[in-house]
C-alpha cells in the first residue's frame, strides 16, 4: 500500500524532456533544480550519480551541458508547488518601457545589463519570467536566442510556437546580422580588422567555465572589430560576430591585446581598476 503523499507535494512519474532553444547550454544540475520545483539539490545530485536521470539514453556528470534537443528521462520524483517569484513592480514596469517592438508573434526588448535571460543558477528569476509576468495572457514566450546577463542590448522573443523553429534556424545558420558596441583597452591603431581564432570550452579546476583559442579542437569563429570612437587609454569598437560562440567578443578581443573594459575573466585588472574609478562598474 502507497503511503500518502505530504501536502503540496506531487509525484511525478517518469517522462521524457527535450530541451528548448531558452536551455542550451546550461549545466543540467541547474536545468533540474528549475525543473524539478522543491526537489532537494542534494536528493538532484544523488539521481545524477546513480545515474537515474539519462541524456540521450546515457549517464552524465552533474557539469554536463544541455543542448537543444537533448532527450532527458527523469526517474518518478515527488515536486513541490513553490510560489512563484516575487518580482519588484519597479522591474516590471522597466521592462514594459524596454520594449522596442511588438506584434502578435514576436517581441524586441532592450535588455538592461545585470539581468540573466532566464533563473536558474541560485537566480529566483530571469527576463524571461518577467515578460511572462508582463504577459500572463501569453503561454509561448520563448527565447529565441541569449544575452550574457552582463550584456545590455536587444532581445528577440517569440509569442508563437509555430515561428519559432524558423527564427532558430535563422540564427543557426548565421542569417541574423548580430552588432555590439564594446569598450576595449587601449587606442586602436587603423581601421577594421577581423579576427578569425577557433575557440574552445574548458574548466578551471575551481570549476569556472574559461573559453581559450585552439585552432586543432576549437569551433570555428570569427569577429570583425571595427573603430567607432578613440579616447585616452580606449577605444569604442563595434564587434560584428559571424558565430555567436560562447564568450567570443572577449576572447577574441583579448587574443589581439585589446581587452574588453570589466572584464574580469580575460581582461586587464589594472586597465579595469582605471575604469571603475571613472564610473565604469560592469564589463562594457
Amino acid at each position: 500500500m502507497m503511503s500518502p503523499m505530504k501536502e503540496g507535494r506531487e509525484e511525478v512519474g517518469p517522462r521524457l524532456i527535450e530541451v528548448d532553444h531558452a536551455r542550451d547550454g546550461q549545466r543540467i544540475d541547474n536545468f533540474l533544480t528549475a525543473l524539478l520545483k522543491g526537489v532537494p539539490r542534494s536528493h538532484i545530485y544523488r539521481l545524477l550519480r546513480t545515474g537515474q536521470v539519462r541524456v540521450n539514453k546515457g549517464r552524465i556528470r552533474a557539469s554536463y551541458r544541455v543542448q537543444e534537443g537533448d532527450q532527458i528521462r527523469l526517474p518518478p520524483v515527488a515536486t513541490v508547488e513553490a510560489a512563484p517569484p516575487r518580482i519588484a513592480a519597479g522591474l516590471v514596469a522597466s521592462l514594459e518601457r524596454a520594449i522596442l517592438f511588438e506584434d502578435d508573434d514576436i517581441l524586441i526588448l532592450d535588455k538592461p545589463a545585470g539581468l540573466a535571460v532566464h533563473g536558474g543558477s541560485g537566480l529566483r528569476f530571469g527576463l524571461i519570467e518577467v515578460l511572462r509576468e508582463l504577459r500572463p495572457d501569453q503561454t509561448n514566450i520563448t527565447l529565441v536566442h541569449r544575452l550574457d546577463r552582463d550584456t545590455s542590448g536587444c532581445l528577440l522573443i517569440t509569442k508563437s510556437r509555430r515561428l519559432l523553429p524558423a527564427l532558430t534556424e535563422l540564427f543557426r545558420r548565421h542569417e541574423v546580422e548580430k552588432r555590439y558596441l564594446t569598450l576595449l583597452r587601449g587606442r586602436w591603431k587603423g581601421g577594421a580588422r577581423t579576427v578569425r581564432a577557433a575557440l574552445t570550452r574548458g574548466r578551471l579546476q575551481s570549476g569556472e567555465r574559461m573559453v581559450q583559442a585552439d585552432e586543432e579542437d576549437g569551433r570555428e569563429a570569427e569577429t570583425r572589430f571595427t573603430p567607432v570612437k578613440r579616447l585616452p587609454g580606449a577605444t569604442l569598437v563595434e564587434a560584428a560576430i559571424r558565430t555567436g560562440r560562447t564568450h567570443q567578443i572577449r576572447v577574441h578581443a583579448a587574443a589581439i591585446g585589446h581587452p574588453v573594459a570589466g572584464d574580469d575573466k580575460y581582461g586587464d585588472a589594472e586597465f579595469n581598476r582605471v575604469m571603475a574609478r571613472k564610473g565604469l562598474k560592469r564589463m562594457f
